[in-house]
């Protein structure tokens, strides 16, 4: 993973802004269900950093249930998160310029209640620090973050 690097805040920061009023930590987002962490499946897939897909990239392009099978075709949530994190690691292997942001593409079947065909969905995988300025890594769509 040498091709993303994290970015630290400055220790100029509070001089410059003042003091925070308010913060809403990775942690936190994690337990409100904002972030999902799927940290260990990415460490299957080669991750070496904590990794966390957004609620919203999870529902479009991971989750899957019982009901969606018999409206859909059969598909489960474990092969659709781990489609979601081969390919981010195979970005990440093939990228050949250093950057916080790589975009990628996964084909999935769309949670629409009718579709039986992948469609081609982009995602943003974002480096960033966590609580205490370590690496993480973010998936979620294009317009966030």
């Amino acid at each position: 993973m040498n091709h993303i690097h994290s970015i630290k805040q400055s220790d100029d920061d509070q001089s410059f802004w003042g003091e925070v009023i308010h913060s809403y930590t990775r942690t936190q987002a994690i337990e409100d269900g904002v972030l999902i962490d799927v940290s260990k499946t990415a460490k299957e897939a080669g991750f070496k950093w904590p990794t966390t897909i957004t609620h919203a990239a999870w529902q479009d392009c991971v989750a899957w249930t019982d009901a969606d099978n018999a409206k859909q075709t059969f598909q489960d949530q474990t092969g659709r998160l781990w489609d979601v994190l081969w390919m981010a690691i195979t970005t990440i292997r093939k990228a050949t310029q250093s950057g916080q942001v790589l975009h990628y593409e996964i084909d999935r079947v769309p949670r629409d209640g009718k579709s039986f065909r992948a469609e081609q969905r982009q995602l943003k995988l974002v480096c960033g620090p966590g609580d205490q300025g370590e690496p993480v890594i973010t998936i979620m769509l294009p317009d966030e973050g």
